[in-house]
């Protein structure tokens, strides 16, 4: 019987592979399941018009994701850090601390976990730092520390 699936079935297919089981398999199993659908032309056109809204969806979202990185480049983070007697810095400022600044003063939510740079913001000046926004785009942000007086 051939069956189009609706999700990842180990040692049978992927999502939105028509793949031929056998008929017991496929309706006691898989479409029992709610793992698979039977085939039928009109389970392939239902299956072509998801996939279709889908990448509609993923380039929405990359596109949004472009605007986003191009508002990053005209901003720069101000923070400011105490200092040692000579000079260097103390601590650091986090990826937390400037999602956080993002979040607060531009709203714009962004995750820590995606900075491609994986260093820290530790010395006075400028620092830019580069951030996944979405898969294949990458945005900066720049980041200026100031000595605390």
């Amino acid at each position: 019987m051939k069956v189009i699936l609706l999700q990842d079935v180990k040692k049978v297919g992927k999502k939105d592979q028509i793949v031929e089981v056998a008929d017991g398999y496929a309706t006691n199993f898989l479409i029992a399941k709610k793992l698979a659908v039977k085939y039928t032309e009109k389970s392939v056109e239902i299956r072509d018009k998801q996939i279709e809204e889908a990448k509609e969806a993923f380039l929405q979202q990359q596109e949004e994701a472009k605007v986003i990185a191009k508002k990053l480049e005209s901003i720069v983070l101000e923070f400011e850090a105490p200092s040692s007697k000579d000079g260097r810095m103390f601590g650091t400022i986090s990826q937390k601390q400037i999602i956080q600044e993002l979040k607060d003063k531009y709203d714009i939510s962004l995750d820590k976990r995606k900075f491609v740079d994986k260093y820290p913001a530790n010395a006075f000046g400028y620092t830019n730092l580069k951030i996944e926004i979405f898969k294949g785009v990458v945005g900066q942000i720049r980041v200026h520390i100031t000595e605390k007086k």
